[in-house]
């Protein structure tokens, strides 16, 4: 699943005050799906349009495909660290800034830096570019996630430690799911495109295990959801409907048909795995009956039963009403009894189902009719 790109612009190069980088995360459920990979393979097609992109860290772990990928491109030297009688490396900050390019490649997002280093992760280092007005790609796998660290520790019985806080995705300008199938994941490390022979078994054995992948890879394609339906709530609340779940509303009446119709209305909701609402329509100069109050309230019952939300709305003009609610809540699927208008009704008044129709026909909701006994 591939978002759009942004394309870095060069405006903090004319601006005393530069803009804040954009930042675009590529995410996976374990490592060897082709995050840096595909984030290489971006970088390329940004410099053959003129773009000034440099590698900031990089992380083959031997992998020959992924080190070929990043031939062609500038990549800055890390910084050479002398710690306890060994010389280790992180990445230079501070030469980035220098060279100033217009988009660093920052793979591991996650990842810890050396003790005693001047910032203890790497997502603070990406942090600081980012102020600098350099645009960031960055990778990272879901179960550095902090919120997720429980849930994944019971499904792979691994406590990761190197995590970064929600908020790095939650800011991010972009966030891309880079996505195999467990089977196709599998088949890369046996044939040791991911780690080493000799810790292809016990991967296998342990974090590799098919149950965890497929878990794993709900979660990274469930953040990203969750993330894409942020935003187009954002949209939506300002004016601009864009609706990415799928939301049942059920429209209930005092037929007797209504309890059929919530039912169908729960099952569609549970095969779409989406939310449930039943609406009921009171108009305010008419007065229910006893057992048209019953009859309500068992719809309302039978609607919680079913973990939906019952909502009852004052109105004349039902099919006005249903559109308004249907607005309101983001519907995608309403749910409605065949009309039990007569025949010379519909003539004089119209159709309730055509009326509605008109009323939602450019809000991208479809409308299930569904016939019922009289």
């Amino acid at each position: 699943m591939i978002m759009s790109l942004f394309s870095p612009s060069p405006d903090r190069l004319y601006n005393s005050t530069p803009r804040r980088g954009k930042h675009k995360i590529f995410i996976g459920m374990a490592p060897g799906v082709g995050k840096t990979y595909k984030m290489l393979e971006e970088a390329h097609q940004l410099k053959r349009e003129g773009i000034d992109v440099v590698v900031g860290l990089l992380e083959t772990h031997g992998r020959k495909e992924t080190a070929n990928k990043a031939i062609g491109l500038e990549i800055i030297p890390q910084q050479a660290i002398s710690k306890d009688g060994l010389t280790l490396k992180e990445m230079d900050t501070a030469a980035i800034l220098a060279r100033s390019p217009q988009l660093a490649l920052i793979d591991e997002l996650a990842h810890t830096n050396i003790p005693g280093f001047e910032r203890e992760k790497r997502y603070q280092e990406v942090e600081i570019l980012l102020e600098a007005g350099i645009d960031v790609y960055s990778t990272v796998n879901i179960q550095h996630l902090e919120s997720l660290n429980d849930v994944v520790a019971r499904i792979t019985n691994v406590v990761v430690r190197e995590r970064i806080p929600d908020r790095i995705l939650e800011e991010a300008d972009q966030v891309v799911v880079v996505d195999v199938t467990p089977e196709t994941l599998e088949e890369r490390l046996l044939d040791g495109k991911i780690y080493a022979p000799e810790k292809i078994q016990q991967s296998l054995e342990n974090f590799f295990q098919r149950r965890n992948l497929i878990a794993l890879r709900e979660l990274a394609l469930r953040e990203v959801a969750d993330t894409v339906e942020e935003e187009a709530n954002e949209l939506t609340l300002a004016g601009q409907v864009c609706n990415v779940h799928e939301r049942v509303l059920v429209c209930v009446s005092t037929y007797p048909n209504a309890v059929q119709l919530l039912r169908r209305g729960a099952r569609l909701a549970n095969y779409m795995n989406a939310p449930f609402y039943a609406v009921f329509v009171d108009h305010s100069e008419r007065f229910l009956s006893k057992t048209e109050t019953l009859h309500v309230e068992t719809c309302e019952q039978l609607c919680q039963e079913f973990e939906g939300q019952f909502l009852r709305v004052q109105q004349p003009d039902v099919a006005r009403a249903i559109a308004l609610v249907a607005e309101e809540q983001r519907i995608t699927q309403i749910v409605i009894g065949e009309s039990q208008q007569s025949r010379w009704k519909q003539v004089f008044k119209g159709s309730f189902t055509q009326r509605l129709m008109c009323l939602i026909r450019h809000k991208h909701i479809d409308l299930h009719i569904i016939a019922t006994e009289k």
